[in-house]
């Protein structure tokens, strides 16, 4: 598929006057980092004597934090950081290909910007709109400058198929609470009908940066991070350039992608996934969503009997719109307290549980495993996101969902706000989602897909000779064995923390209470219900479950 040359904005401003040639321009990257379909690219180069490229390094997000449980920043872990900076180096080679650079500067983005308006005469400012609380706050400081300066601002909605305020607005000024609702409500993206915007032919040159202390994109030890010994190369390359080449390895098999079903994907799959993976350049914007839609568009046509959302490879897209929807539409949508969406759950505050969790020391392979992958490639299948947010929360941990969120939030690259938010209120059954009964197991759900225990193998060596009758729960394994496969369990992998018959039980008995008081508080918990709430159901916990655990786990 070739993108053509047509224009396509959302957002354009209207009471500005066009602005005469010869005036300065600012390009200012966030997400978006790409050449192909990025309107605002498109619109600061148009009429311009000289474009300002620009990226900050936002110490925000960038800055080490030597207290983390892992490598990088408090936000970010260091795979992302990589991905990021891998990302900033593709974009800076094919802005140089057309004429221009990448500006890279350092500190409060907001500070940076407004500086560089004024050292650079800037009269158009251009962005990509962005629906993250950060971005929010950022955006509304430098466009109050802006606007005071008389400065043009161009701010159209490119990353996601819709414009989230657009669908609310549809929906009668809330946000559809299921993705069947929204798919409804969205219809066809508009611009669909017509071709995307084509990578500019040329980008104006970026003119004098003054007093402005520009750099190269940084490399991880720039920044301040010591060398890290991968035990791997790691899995993604960051940049457009690798987005494109992933794009088109994934859609050479079309059949595949006109009977893509997502709920039939393998978990357990590492040699080869069984999803296009392509997660993280759309976090990043290295790959356009739109552009990605269309090619998969084109390519159902061919098929007559292709799949269809919610399961098809278009439904991902609708998927992913929708939590950007609700997510924009919903204050605290990050929290359980003050969120309107989200049942008040006395959930446990466990730190040691949630770091065995973390750290791959629950004692089960199949979660162990996961959480193994997540850290060293930072990604991992929805369905082994869903067992191991079901295993802390609502399934046998109780432990709180914004706890897990994080976790997630910092190891994982493709993290996105409202995605991983949205998904650890559904799997902790908090929100969009209540049949708290429905379980993943973390025995036998990973072994329907591997019965052999391969991925267990590869991600967790300890285990790597243990016999495929006990892989799963090698602590039923006899000694003899155990010690023919040299790993002990108590020793050198450690017990279950907990016995998932038990704990599931506990669980759901929990649920059930709290789901009762939010019921009949009619969502309206106080702190003092939910600390009443807590009180008694750990009360009833341990008054059966200490001796019970004791027994089953001797």
């Amino acid at each position: 598929m070739r993108l053509s040359s047509q224009t396509f904005t959302r957002f354009s401003p209207s009471s500005y006057p066009n602005m005469t040639s010869g005036s300065n321009s600012l390009m200012w990257f966030r997400k978006g980092l790409r050449i192909h379909d990025n309107p605002a690219l498109e619109y600061a180069a148009k009429n311009s004597t000289h474009v300002y490229p620009l990226f900050v390094i936002d110490p925000h997000y960038m800055k080490p934090d030597p207290t983390a449980f892992s490598p990088g920043s408090n936000l970010a872990g260091l795979n992302r950081i990589r991905f990021l900076l891998e990302s900033l180096v593709d974009l800076d080679s094919n802005l140089k290909k057309l004429g221009s650079r990448l500006l890279v500067l350092h500190g409060e983005p907001g500070e940076v910007l407004i500086r560089c308006l004024k050292e650079w005469d800037i009269k158009r400012l251009c962005f990509e709109y962005d629906t993250d609380p950060y971005y929010q706050a950022l955006d509304a400081k430098v466009q109050s400058y802006a606007l005071e300066s008389g400065i043009e601002i161009f701010s159209p909605v490119s990353h996601t198929l819709f414009n989230p305020a657009d669908i609310i607005q549809k929906n009668g000024g809330t946000p559809p609470m299921n993705c069947l609702s929204f798919s409804k409500i969205a219809g066809e993206p508009h611009w669909l009908s017509s071709s995307l915007s084509t990578t500019p032919s040329v980008i104006p040159p970026v003119g004098d940066v003054g007093n402005c202390e520009i750099s190269e994109v940084p490399t991880v030890k720039q920044l301040g991070y010591d060398d890290i010994q991968e035990d791997e190369p790691p899995v993604f390359k960051g940049g457009e350039s690798e987005a494109l080449r992933r794009l088109r390895e994934s859609t050479n098999d079309k059949k595949w992608v006109a009977t893509f079903e997502k709920p039939n994907t393998d978990p357990s799959a590492f040699i080869k996934p069984s999803t296009t993976m392509l997660s993280p350049y759309l976090k990043f914007g290295c790959l356009s969503s739109r552009y990605f839609y269309q090619c998969i568009k084109e390519i159902e046509k061919e098929f007559k009997n292709h799949t269809s959302p919610p399961v098809s490879l278009l439904g991902q897209f609708f998927w992913r719109d929708f939590f950007y929807t609700v997510g924009f539409g919903t204050p605290n949508f990050d929290r359980m307290r003050g969120n309107k969406i989200c049942r008040q759950i006395p959930w446990n505050n466990d730190d040691e549980l949630l770091a065995a969790w973390r750290d791959s020391r629950t004692g089960f392979p199949w979660i162990d495993a996961i959480m193994v992958q997540l850290r060293k490639w930072g990604w991992i299948h929805h369905l082994a996101r869903h067992s191991v947010a079901c295993f802390l929360t609502r399934g046998d941990l109780f432990i709180h969902w914004e706890k897990g969120r994080d976790v997630f939030e910092r190891l994982l690259v493709d993290s996105d706000w409202a995605i991983n938010n949205g998904n650890w209120l559904w799997l902790s059954c908090s929100a969009f989602f209540y049949q708290y009964h429905r379980i993943y197991s973390p025995i036998t759900f990973g072994k329907k897909y591997d019965p052999t225990g391969a991925y267990i193998r590869h991600f967790l060596p300890v285990l790597k000779d243990m016999p495929k009758e006990y892989i799963y729960e090698p602590w039923t394994a006899p000694l003899s064995v155990q010690t023919k496969a040299n790993c002990i369990i108590g020793k050198d992998y450690p017990k279950p923390i907990i016995s998932h018959e038990i704990a599931s039980k506990e669980c759901k008995r929990k649920m059930a209470e709290a789901y009762d008081l939010n019921k009949k508080q009619n969502g309206i918990v106080s702190d003092e219900d939910l600390q009443n709430l807590r009180t008694r159901v750990e009360d009833q916990s341990q008054a059966t479950v200490p001796r019970r655990l004791k027994q089953k786990l001797i």
